[in-house]
């Protein structure tokens, strides 16, 4: 039976209304400062079984120090070591790390993806006709980098990989691809991937929907707003479920995972068996938890939500410290981590104006009893 949100079209309504209306000077003395990150800003975010944070920036044009670190007492210690950080060879270096995700069996993945400007969804400038992907595994128990891999049968002037999930059970990868439009699917053992829903209702974005913030509309220099596909990936503990949606839109859906595994299935066989759960926020990051609760960040009310498994939408977290809110890990000590990556702030979007709340953080807060 599909869930259903008893909030849905009276949410979506008093979301579009708080984002033309002054937003309340919201504080949380539930929230938590784990790590400053300074003048670095920080996307990709995950958690190890023993409490392990692993943090990720990527190559923008700021400022740039390391891809990958890990926070140990607050500070930013070179992830796996120096050489990966420093290494420009385009081997053993990073190119711009996007996501990063542990496990069950706790593997460290980090996909490190950065797409040609014409799939980027930050509308940045440049001359490179093919973006540089690749997917690395890291064993945390030696610190090691035991795979790689490289996507080579993609095409590479249109992908732009944003997410990834790992199910441990069918050794496949799943990525959101907002380059695509569309869900991508890589076959750990064969190396091969699929590209699945491309364009269809359920991974593009909504035209209509345009981010805005206190009233000021989410727009370049050139009057284009900023707009993302499916883009926010969630794959439940047991394997069985993978949640996803668009920046752009409200609509959250759900497939079963063994519905993307199967390749004899059509694509039209495949959209008919997704879910569509209801209206829920503007979300840029989502994770699940061991009780299949599905946090979603939600920039637009600054704030950290949660879908439990009826189906009742819940605020975990409100701070205007939250500035988008992004990339979410949840330890076994009983805190959701996550990385505020402030796009909204960038000059982009702000008629040349820079409004970075430096430093950036790591926050943590307590998770749902």
């Amino acid at each position: 039976m599909k869930l259903k949100y008893i909030y849905s079209f009276l949410f979506c309504c008093f979301g579009i209304f708080i984002t033309t209306a002054q937003v309340p000077n919201y504080h949380s003395e539930n929230l938590e400062v784990v790590a400053d990150l300074g003048e670095y800003q920080a996307i990709g975010l995950s958690v190890s079984s023993d409490n392990r944070i692993f943090v990720s920036f990527p190559k923008r044009g700021g400022a740039y120090k390391n891809g990958l670190v890990e926070i140990i007492d607050g500070k930013q210690i070179p992830y796996p070591n120096k050489t990966w950080n420093k290494n420009k060879s385009g081997k053993k270096s990073f190119f711009s790390i996007q996501d990063l995700y542990v496990d069950k069996d706790d593997f460290l993945w980090i996909l490190d993806s950065k797409p040609a400007p014409s799939g980027s969804i930050f509308q940045e400038k440049g001359e490179e006709k093919e973006g540089q992907f690749k997917l690395l595994k890291i064993d945390l128990k030696t610190d090691e980098v035991v795979k790689v891999y490289t996507f080579e049968d993609l095409d590479k002037t249109k992908t732009a990989l944003n997410d990834v999930r790992i199910d441990t059970e069918k050794q496949l990868a799943y990525f959101s691809d907002p380059g695509l439009a569309a869900i991508v699917v890589l076959d750990l053992k064969t190396e091969k991937s699929r590209v699945l829903l491309s364009n269809t209702k359920v991974t593009l974005s909504e035209p209509d929907v345009v981010l805005s913030y206190e009233g000021n509309e989410m727009r370049n220099a050139d009057g284009n707003p900023f707009q993302s596909h499916i883009n926010g990936i969630a794959l439940t503990h047991d394997n069985a479920y993978f949640y996803f949606k668009p920046i752009n839109g409200y609509a959250l859906h759900r497939i079963k995972t063994k519905y993307l595994a199967d390749e004899n299935i059509t694509e039209q066989e495949l959209l008919n068996k997704v879910e569509t759960i209801g209206n829920t926020v503007i979300t840029h990051g989502m994770v699940a938890d061991e009780n299949n609760n599905i946090y979603l960040t939600s920039s637009i009310d600054y704030s950290v939500k949660y879908v439990d498994e009826a189906g009742v939408l819940h605020t975990l977290v409100q701070d205007k410290r939250l500035l988008w809110p992004d990339s979410l890990g949840v330890g076994s000590d009983g805190y959701l981590y996550f990385t505020c990556a402030q796009i909204n702030m960038e000059e982009t979007w702000n008629d040349g104006k820079d409004k970075i709340e430096y430093p950036y953080q790591v926050y943590r807060v307590k998770l749902p009893k």
